[in-house]
């Protein structure tokens, strides 16, 4: 399995850092896309929440989240974007490609309109309490451990 995370506009390096770590423990991932806002690995607050895993996982920055969706389409790669809307699909239930680009989008507007209309599939995790949504760097990991769970 080739997994690419295209991190749309994340704001909280943070999240960024977490995001790294369970990219490395999940295994499978082959690149993070970081896009627009989101920031770039030189941030020593993403190095400390990242504990290394920068080193990991590799990664680059774009100007913009089309640009990385421009380099994946030419890689002939789906693109999945994780986000509530009508039209998604619980996460769990779906037969995930051997290769597949996961957009993760902004902590409080998700993934950007524009780019959800390009997405292949979009996908949520369900909640079962009284929140909608997890925190982007949360769902990133629920996410990644589902999709490699049957790998060994």
């Amino acid at each position: 399995m080739e997994i690419h995370l295209v991190l749309d506009n994340i704001r909280s390096v943070f999240n960024v850092g977490s995001i790294f770590r369970s990219a490395d423990g999940a295994g499978s991932v082959k690149k993070i896309y970081l896009c627009g806002m989101t920031s770039d690995i030189n941030n020593p607050k993403l190095e400390k929440t990242a504990l290394g895993a920068i080193e990991m996982v590799p990664s680059e920055h774009y100007e913009s989240t089309q640009d990385a969706l421009e380099e994946i389409r030419a890689n002939n790669i789906p693109i999945y974007s994780v986000e509530l809307t009508e039209d998604a699909v619980n996460f769990q239930t779906v037969k995930y490609p051997l290769k597949i680009a996961l957009i993760f989008g902004h902590e409080k507007m998700g993934v950007d309109e524009n780019i959800l209309n390009t997405s292949d599939k979009k996908i949520f995790v369900p909640m079962r309490g009284k929140k909608e949504s997890l925190n982007v760097a949360n769902c990133a990991t629920t996410v990644l451990y589902e999709i490699t769970r049957e790998q060994k």
